[in-house]
C-alpha cells in the first residue's frame, strides 16, 4: 500500500504550494523539500501563460512572487523563465535544490520532481479563476496531463494520484465531465467583503459587487457538495470552525475532506478529532511531526 492510500490512521499531508515556510511558494526549492519533509501529497495553483503552457503561480500578476509585474496571461513561458521568483523569500536554496534560474516551474516540471520521490505521492491542481482564458484553462491541463500520460479513469499518472479543485462551480463542473468525481474538490470559504476590498484595493461599490459574485459561487459550490457531485470538500479552517453542522453533515454523506490552510496545532488535533481525511499546510514535517506524536499519545 502506498504512502497516498494509508489515510486510515491519520489525515493525509499534503504541502501547500511546496513546503512553502521555508521556501518560495511554487518553486523547485518548495517542492522538492516537501518530498524531503515526507509530504504525502503537494497542492499547485495553475494559471495559463500567453502561449498556452500551464505555468505554477498563486496569482494572476507577477508582482507579488517575481521581480517582474503585469499579468501572467500577458507573458510567454520564455519571458517568465528570465524573471526570478525565489529571491523575494529571503531563503537560502542549497545546491541540491537547484540553482535560482531554475525554481520557476511549470505544470511539467512538477510531475518530473513527483515521479522522482521514489514513492506514491498526491498532486492537487487548483485552477485559478476567473481566468482570461476561462474553461480553456481546465482543457489545457487535462490535454497536458494526458500527455505525460495520466490515465482519467483512475486520475493516477505513474506514481501521482492526481486530484483538481477550484472554488469556481463552473470549474468543477466542466472537470466532472472528464474526471472521476472522487478526484474533485469543489473549495468553500467564507466571504469577508470588508477583507476583498482591502487586499484587491477596491470601493465599496466594486468590492461589494465582487462580493456578491463570490457569496453566489459559495452558495453554488455548498450544493455541488450537498448533491454529492464533487467526491471533495475543500473547505478552509475558518469555514470549518464556523460551520460545524454543515461539515458533520458533509462528512456524515460520505464527502472526502481537504481542509486548508492548516499550520496551527490546535487546527492540526480539530481536523484529527472530526475524521478529515487530508490537510493543506505551509509546513508539512512539523504538522507530521505533531500527527505521529499525537498518535503515540493516544494508544
Amino acid at each position: 500500500m502506498t504512502t497516498v492510500e494509508t489515510a486510515a490512521a491519520r489525515p493525509l499531508v499534503y504541502a501547500h504550494r511546496g513546503s512553502s515556510e521555508a521556501f518560495a511558494e511554487h518553486t523547485r526549492a518548495a517542492y522538492l523539500q516537501a518530498i524531503a519533509d515526507g509530504a504525502d501529497g503537494v497542492e499547485c495553483d495553475v494559471h495559463l501563460t500567453r502561449d498556452q503552457h500551464v505555468v505554477l503561480l498563486h496569482d494572476a500578476t507577477l508582482d507579488r512572487t517575481s521581480d517582474g509585474t503585469g499579468q501572467v496571461a500577458d507573458r510567454t513561458l520564455d519571458e517568465l523563465r528570465r524573471l526570478d521568483f525565489s529571491a523575494w523569500k529571503g531563503a537560502r536554496i542549497p545546491d541540491a535544490y537547484g540553482a535560482g534560474s531554475e525554481q520557476f516551474l511549470t505544470l511539467p516540471d512538477l510531475l518530473d520532481i513527483l515521479r522522482a520521490a521514489g514513492r506514491g505521492i498526491g498532486l492537487a491542481i487548483e485552477l485559478k479563476h476567473p481566468s482570461p482564458f476561462q474553461l480553456g484553462l481546465e482543457d489545457r491541463v487535462l490535454e497536458v496531463l494526458r500527455n505525460e500520460g495520466w490515465d482519467p479513469r483512475t486520475s493516477m499518472l505513474d506514481n501521482i494520484r492526481v486530484s483538481f479543485m477550484s472554488f469556481s462551480p463552473d470549474s468543477v463542473r466542466h472537470l466532472l465531465g472528464s474526471v472521476p468525481g472522487e478526484a474533485v474538490c469543489q473549495l468553500v470559504d467564507d466571504v469577508n467583503v470588508a477583507g476583498i476590498r482591502e487586499e484587491l484595493g477596491l470601493g465599496a461599490l466594486t468590492g461589494g459587487a465582487l462580493a456578491n459574485v463570490m457569496k453566489a459561487a459559495l452558495a453554488e459550490g455548498e450544493r455541488i457538495l450537498d448533491a454529492g457531485e464533487a467526491g471533495m470538500a475543500g473547505p478552509g479552517i475558518g469555514y470549518v470552525r464556523a460551520h460545524a453542522d454543515t461539515v458533520q453533515r458533509w462528512l456524515g454523506s460520505g464527502r472526502k475532506f481537504r481542509v486548508w490552510t492548516v499550520d496551527a496545532d490546535e487546527d492540526v488535533r480539530l481536523c484529527r478529532d472530526l475524521g478529515i481525511h487530508e490537510i493543506t499546510t505551509n509546513v508539512p514535517a512539523r504538522v507530521l511531526s505533531q500527527l505521529m506524536a499525537d498518535s503515540q499519545s493516544l494508544r
